[in-house]
């Protein structure tokens, strides 16, 4: 069995393969501040005690990946791979300072550029929302990071006294007339206009139409409001990746289990 884990600021997302086929999804919290051990007993009580052979690791926080690489390791004796730019990306980088991009970043590129027609921009909503983007040539050329829809509510109940915490949810009406209705357009549709707006800025600059694909939990809901829909919605793309990148890796990561 092959763990891929992609570990983000609010859930570390965990996909179970066999060969080619993803068996199942669990989340556990992400969360700096839990001891190995704590990782440890998660894992084993998410995952079980199944027949690990192989591992992927993604983070963008710093120290999880380790954390992780050392409970899997002593779960299941597994060395796992994390994933960097001194791996095998299966993908050009084309940026000013390649070291800068986010691992599931990366993924993402590698899963659109083998699952879909290039040009594509991923659109991946977490905390917060990024493009990912891949010309024609097959080269991963840059994109965009907002504030993801969940942080923008956070923040505006946490920055100011008198607004309230809510959760995503229906917009009613673009003309709240009150402040809940208010901030979810602010929030929800506007996400959704900038998304738009900021897809169609991209394929300018890309000279051409691509291939729109989204994932995260909350692109169905952002789906509504906008005019121009996604081509896919593709809630496994991040771990579709990580799956190519361990096969493109994998003699590695078996010389490094033979060292063990």
């Amino acid at each position: 069995m092959l763990l891929t884990l992609d570990i983000g600021n609010t859930s570390i997302t965990i996909g179970i393969y066999s060969n080619d086929k993803l068996l199942e999804v669990k989340r556990i919290p992400s969360n700096i501040h839990f001891s190995n051990k704590k990782y440890e007993q998660l894992l084993f009580d998410t995952v079980g005690d199944i027949k690990v052979t192989d591992c992927i690791i993604a983070s963008v926080v710093n120290g999880l990946d380790k954390t992780l690489f050392e409970a899997v390791k002593s779960i299941y004796s597994v060395e796992g791979l994390i994933l960097s730019t001194n791996l095998d990306i299966g993908i050009k980088l084309k940026l000013k300072d390649n070291n800068e991009i986010g691992a599931d970043r990366i993924a993402n590129g590698i899963a659109a550029s083998r699952l879909y027609k290039l040009p594509v921009i991923v659109v991946d909503f977490g905390t917060a929302n990024t493009f990912d983007i891949v010309n024609k040539e097959g080269e991963f050329v840059g994109g965009v990071i907002a504030p993801g829809i969940n942080t923008q509510l956070n923040s505006l109940s946490k920055c100011t006294s008198k607004l309230p915490n809510l959760d995503a949810t229906i917009s009613e009406k673009a003309i709240g007339d009150n402040t809940i209705d208010a901030i979810l357009s602010g929030v929800i549709r506007g996400t959704a206009c900038m998304v738009e707006g900021l897809i169609s800025q991209c394929e300018n600059e890309l000279g051409e139409k691509a291939t729109i694909v989204a994932t995260g939990g909350l692109s169905g809901l952002i789906s509504n409001y906008m005019n121009r829909k996604f081509d896919y919605v593709n809630p496994i793309l991040t771990l579709e990746g990580l799956k190519e990148l361990y096969k493109l890796n994998q003699n590695q990561a078996h010389l490094q289990h033979q060292v063990l």
